[in-house]
């Protein structure tokens, strides 16, 4: 830990594509070096689910596992898909159901076994009393109506890689839910960093989503975790106060949603 005890909340990385590799020690030294703390891991599919809980067991007190079936993962054979990260859920501890979602970017076709995808695990958080940690691309509408229909005490979570308006970040605030803000917010034109400046920092968590979207300077390069102090550095920025105070409310804001 740093000498200023300023601890960094990673939200939602893939830092465990490098489970087994010495890149994943580099990786995490590096975190560690800019007071990332605390990294929490979303699965993609049935295949990823070991190397996440490898990660998970070579540095449990830093990295975090959730499980989930990426709504580009959705395929024909989703619901057998679906059984077996079910089961994995039941033996082993994680902290939200994730990434999951509807991504209408790469194939609308594939949108109503997405739809229900993201219904059956959405069951399995209230369920469980889990967070969700929702993938939107390309599908507010499609996400928002499932939320709506499915609204009660026991959901919600993040919106991770939040890119949408003001309007979209109040809706899914009113649903009970916290915005991912990552490398996007540095980006000149990408709007995000006038939605950040208007939203509570009480609704708000860090993310990079490494390997992807790393903040500038690094844009187009691959990213990584440690760079999560880009983006605290641009939303503290924005809001006007210390990066110390900024990690404080963030990573606050994400024990909050994961109990952890």
């Amino acid at each position: 830990m740093s000498q200023h005890n300023v601890i960094l909340t990673d939200t939602h990385t893939h830092i465990y594509y490098h489970a087994g590799s010495p890149q994943l020690d580099e990786h995490l030294n590096r975190c560690f070096e800019q007071d990332v703390h605390r990294l929490f891991l979303p699965n993609v599919d049935v295949a990823s689910i070991t190397p996440v809980m490898e990660t998970v067991k070579a540095y449990p007190q830093h990295c975090f596992p959730m499980l989930g079936l990426h709504p580009c993962s959705v395929k024909e054979d989703y619901v057998a898909d679906l059984a077996a990260i079910e089961k994995a859920i039941q033996s082993h501890k994680i902290y939200a159901i994730g990434e999951i979602g509807i991504d209408l970017y790469w194939d609308k076709t594939t949108l109503a076994i997405q739809q229900d995808a993201f219904r059956t695990q959405i069951g399995w958080a209230k369920a469980l009393g889990l967070p969700i940690d929702i993938h939107c691309r390309e599908a507010f509408d499609e996400v928002f109506d499932i939320l709506e229909e499915l609204k009660d005490d026991q959901l919600f979570g993040i919106f991770h890689c939040f890119t949408g308006t003001l309007e979209q970040a109040q809706r899914a605030i009113d649903l009970g839910f916290k915005l991912g803000i990552g490398g996007v917010v540095t980006f000149k034109k990408a709007g995000l960093d006038a939605v950040v400046s208007q939203v509570s920092l009480q609704h708000i968590v860090l993310e990079t989503d490494a390997p992807y979207l790393a903040p500038s300077p690094f844009r187009g390069k691959e990213n990584e975790s440690s760079y999560l102090r880009y983006v605290a550095e641009k939303v503290a920025d924005l809001h006007q106060i210390s990066i110390e105070k900024l990690a404080q409310i963030t990573t606050q804001n994400s024990i909050d949603v994961f109990g952890i």
